[in-house]
């Protein structure tokens, strides 16, 4: 044990003993938003895989008025029950924001009362015209839903070229690989699954039960590269992204190399985790092994299902947290100097934590606004049979809210943040935003088989914030990728716009950083993918908007 881990180990102790009150909480508006969704797994009794995996959520201003609007994905039922009765009909839902506090649902309306399985959701502006259009991953199609800008979604699915491919997919991700303003699209694929060709297994020879991963051959992620014209072409196999061994379910943007081109880390679940780097050619090399990301510690490839990826020790170089199944710990790997990783999650506070937790969504936000990034994890059993098993911590588990107290010190808070944020939840997806708009992340989270929890984040010390959000024109007009650096005398903060990341999941594209009690940042500077660079000095606390080689503005 080296002198830094003993000395980073007994101030988390320390910390666990003596915890200190907290400058926030998480309370639980669901009911008082109007927020009235359960999720359909599709559940009957034959243990089919996908009804332990979903769904995702995400917050997203979809009419562009300023105001995070919320969708929730749905399953459905699998067909005709043993009574012959047609199973309940049910779809995704899209509730918009009316800026009070409550939420209106416009599923209808908006085109999207749209009966599939869904899974995951990934929102990125894919043509450029102003408004967010959405990606839903599914077992079986997957549906891309371009937004008109009066209120209703297109189904363009066929039209864009992304028909035809029934799978079993996960996660997903918009980001511009090949940095020619237009988003291309990464598409996670599990395992190769239908009903037709269902698995039996059974722990006691006799009665069905869920399946692990390593009873169904892997599948490729799919890449698509945006055309610019509507259309997407697949680029899967000449990018070196094909992999038919990967059984992916979480994935992250990030920039390993810092050579300004988009890389991509890619959970998987049983299998050895992917780093793709981008050779800036068009294609991508796997260095996850090299890197020192693929397994871990004692050389094991995990169940890995959430990521994300997130400069917490403003270092300027970006750690990757990844949450995996009971008794494996979340991994947290930080970067060294040579272009590998170290697990750093025992040492800093998060391993032992989440020993006992089957993670899934997982985000690094800056929950308190003190410019430190902290990490929020939610957990959840896969097999309702797991709470008859002696000493396992149950079916529905309680999340991590991992406190960033610098140094290499994370705690977790859950249990001080909140009462219903810290009660035991089956959850899956998970994401951040500022639906109310006073400066602070709130969260969102999913259940499977129940109900999604929606919690305002309340500021108690008059921590302050400075929010950005970026157009590009040059850059494809949501800026994924582009990387903002914000100084004060603290130091450097640095944050990336991203798609994708926690699991099935999207959070606000607007970044968040907080600057504590200070009431200015000295100077920001903003990295677009383009390559053009901005710096502006002074910036107030508050919220502003910045275009493409143009000034901020306030709102």
């Amino acid at each position: 044990m080296t002198r830094r881990t003993f000395l980073a180990g007994a101030a988390a102790r320390a910390l666990a003993a003596n915890p200190p009150g907290l400058d926030f909480r998480l309370t639980d508006v669901t009911a008082a938003a109007g927020i009235q969704f359960r999720h359909n797994s599709g559940a009957f009794g034959a243990k089919y895989l996908p009804e332990t995996m979903g769904p995702g959520c995400a917050f997203f201003d979809y009419d562009a008025d300023g105001w995070l609007d919320i969708l929730l994905v749905n399953g459905m039922g699998w067909g005709i029950d043993n009574a012959g009765q047609r199973r309940e009909r049910t779809t995704m839902r899209l509730y918009r924001n009316n800026r009070n506090g409550t939420f209106t649902d416009v599923t209808e309306r908006a085109g999207l009362a749209v009966e599939m399985y869904g899974m995951g959701v990934a929102i990125g502006d894919y043509n450029n015209d102003g408004f967010p259009d959405l990606l839903v991953t599914a077992v079986g199609q997957n549906r891309l839903f371009q937004n008109n800008g009066r209120g209703r979604f297109i189904d363009v699915t066929e039209k864009a070229g992304l028909g035809g491919r029934g799978a079993f997919s996960t996660s997903a991700i918009w980001f511009d690989f090949d940095r020619d303003g237009w988003l291309d699209l990464l598409v996670c694929n599990y395992v190769k699954w239908s009903a037709a060709h269902d698995v039996f297994c059974s722990v006691d020879g006799k009665r069905k039960s869920y399946c692990t991963p390593e009873a169904y051959h892997g599948e490729t992620c799919w890449l698509f590269r945006n055309r610019g014209n509507g259309t997407f072409e697949d680029v899967t196999a000449k990018s070196g992204i094909f992999d038919s061994t990967s059984k992916s379910l979480g994935v992250a943007l990030l920039d390993y190399d810092r050579d300004g081109w988009p890389d991509l880390l890619i959970a998987n679940d049983t299998q050895p985790n992917k780093l793709y780097r981008n050779l800036r050619n068009g294609t991508f090399e796997d260095v996850a092994v090299h890197a020192g990301v693929a397994f871990s510690e004692d050389g094991k490839a995990r169940a890995g299902m959430g990521v994300d990826a997130a400069d917490f020790d403003n270092s300027g170089a970006e750690s990757i947290a990844i949450t995996n199944f009971d008794n494996e710990m979340m991994a947290l790997y930080r970067p060294g100097r040579d272009g590998t990783y170290k697990d750093a999650a025992q040492m800093e506070g998060v391993g032992q934590a989440s020993r006992a937790s089957l993670g899934f969504g997982c985000a690094f936000l800056d929950i308190d606004l003190d410019g430190r990034l902290d990490l929020v994890a939610v957990n959840g059993h896969i097999d309702e049979t797991v709470r008859h098993i002696h000493g396992n911590v149950g079916y529905a588990q309680p999340p991590h809210l991992f406190l960033n107290g610098g140094k290499g010190v994370f705690r977790d808070v859950a249990a001080q943040a909140g009462a219903a944020f810290a009660s035991p939840k089956v959850a899956r997806g998970l994401a951040y935003g500022d639906f109310d708009r006073d400066g602070s992340p709130d969260l969102l989270i999913t259940t499977n088989q129940g109900p999604a929890y929606l919690y305002r984040n309340e500021q108690l010390s008059g921590n302050r914030g400075l929010r950005l959000r970026l157009t590009g024109t040059k850059s494809n007009r949501d800026a994924i990728g582009a990387l903002v650096r914000v100084f004060s005398p603290e130091g450097a903060q640095s944050r990336r716009v991203k798609s994708g990341s926690s699991y099935l999941s999207q959070s606000e594209l607007t970044l968040t950083f907080g600057l504590g009690k200070r009431d200015a940042a000295s100077r920001l500077v903003i990295e677009w993918p383009s390559g053009i660079v901005q710096e502006f000095k002074n910036v107030r606390a508050g919220s502003y908007q910045c275009t493409e080689g143009q000034g901020l503005t306030a709102g």
